[in-house]
């Protein structure tokens, strides 16, 4: 008899969640985590706390910005640092112990410490070693770096060490213009640093809706975030007090130095499977390292499975729950079923930017017959009682049956407003379907229906 049926390996969003889902199907489960609190990178230094620091600094902005302009008059908030990071930490706490407490509630075991798999059924933690009938390993990924940058998460910092910087800097630079880049650099924007982004490609979020990419980029210009593009970075220098950052602009190939009091290194992640010991059991791996997968999330070794950051997709925290819960259904013989068509992605700065399906750019390169119906937050009551009239909802869908095939959305609220549409797209909603639903007023969820109006014969208000 194995010691469990399912023993999953690490302890963030992907994991916890499947190893939850196992144990409600029945299964004895086991959860191995090595750090002192459950919820990952994710809900220890992701995520969660970065939120945190966007709603205390958003806060700041609209007092210094709006508040006055409402008739609520007295001096600015002065930012206490200390009290904010410990804000934080109690936001991450409360998190965190919650997971603890699903654990007990779902009797789901956690095995503290380390874990390794010296042969297939076998998971070594510290000097114990359990059985399973199945492993499945979550163990996310970690922040990759770039030749001549070396991190020390105190001057150089990874997302990680900026979450917990000793003082706000003077001047940031930040290295890479992504999510993390942009929601991190706000931050501390708000706060009164003196942000640089410095940026390889000529558009920020790469990947994104070439419109959303233009609009968010001058948007957060007007915020105070200074952007280089089109800069490859040479490398990092430290002395006791400042940092010298090296790039060279691709169109000219010139040198150019910025100083820096801090530099955060937000050049994307990379699957973090170092000490599992896969090269031995001859899993199979990428080049890029992530874990090769079936449709059934399982590895080429029988019983062993892979989910989240450690694999193929979009390094997103709710596509390793959606594939720890499939998981879960596949381990205990049933079918479980993750749609990679329709994962939403959200960026949280002010405004927030999401997207989910296919951009224009995918659309035309697929040669696909479509329509767009698009419509301004300026057009849109509450959004301009609330001064968040920056941004757009645009939808996509094809020109022929009307079928949602994707949107982007740059506004307030954007994180919330696009599983609106995400539901309409499970169901292979048309346009039409969400122009003819009653949307509440005033809301800003009246600016999607006003999109979905613009695919037909026209929005209301524009």
């Amino acid at each position: 008899m194995s010691d469990y049926d399912v023993i999953i390996i690490g302890g963030g969003p992907g994991g916890y969640v499947c190893a939850i889902r196992c144990a409600q199907l029945g299964l004895k489960t086991a959860c191995v985590e090595g750090r002192d609190a459950l919820g990952g990178t994710c809900l220890n230094v992701g995520c969660i706390p970065s939120k945190a620091l966007l709603h205390a600094s958003h806060q700041l902005h609209e007092a210094e910005h709006n508040f006055a302009k409402m008739g609520l008059k007295g001096k600015s908030p002065s930012v206490d640092w200390t009290q904010m990071l410990a804000y934080k930490d109690e936001v991450i706490e409360g998190n965190t112990k919650g997971i603890e407490f699903l654990f007990k509630k779902n009797k789901v075991d956690w095995l503290k410490g380390w874990g390794s798999i010296p042969e297939a059924g076998k998971v070594k933690v510290g000097e114990d070693v359990h059985t399973a009938k199945n492993i499945i390993i979550a163990t996310g990924s970690e922040a990759s770096s770039l030749p001549g940058v070396e991190v020390d998460e105190k001057m150089v910092v990874t997302s990680t060490g900026a979450l917990a910087l000793g003082k706000i800097p003077k001047k940031l630079v930040v290295i890479g213009a992504g999510v993390i880049g942009l929601e991190l650099g706000s931050v501390y924007a708000r706060l009164g640093a003196e942000v640089t982004v410095v940026e390889f490609l000529d558009a920020i979020t790469p990947g994104m809706d070439a419109e959303v990419q233009k609009t968010f980029q001058r948007i957060l210009t007007k915020q105070g975030l200074n952007f280089v593009m089109g800069a490859a970075v040479q490398g990092v220098e430290t002395s006791k007090t400042k940092a010298k950052v090296t790039y060279k602009l691709r169109k000219d190939d010139s040198e150019h130095v910025i100083d820096a009091d801090t530099v955060l290194v937000a050049t994307g992640r990379r699957p973090f499977t170092v000490g599992l010991g896969l090269e031995a059991l001859g899993v199979e791996m990428s080049e890029r390292g992530q874990i090769k997968t079936g449709k059934d999330w399982q590895t080429n070794v029988k019983g062993i499975y892979a989910i989240g950051d450690a694999i193929a997709g979009p390094m997103l925290a709710h596509k390793a729950e959606d594939e720890g819960m499939a998981a879960a259904e596949q381990v205990a013989g049933k079918h479980g079923h993750v749609n990679y068509g329709i994962i939403p992605g959200v960026i949280y700065t002010h405004p927030e930017v999401s997207n989910v399906g296919a951009t224009e750019q995918e659309l035309k390169e697929a040669g696909r017959n479509y329509k767009v119906g698009k419509f301004s937050f300026m057009g849109n009551g509450r959004a301009k009682a609330n001064f968040a009239g920056d941004g757009f909802v645009k939808i996509l869908a094809d020109k022929d049956t009307d079928r949602i095939l994707g949107a982007h959305i740059i506004g307030p609220a954007a994180g919330e407003l696009i599983h609106e549409i995400c539901v309409a797209m499970e169901f292979g909603a048309s346009a039409e379907d969400l122009a003819m639903t009653c949307h509440a007023h005033p809301t800003y969820s009246e600016a999607v229906r006003e999109a979905a109006l613009a695919c037909g014969d026209g929005a209301i208000h524009a």
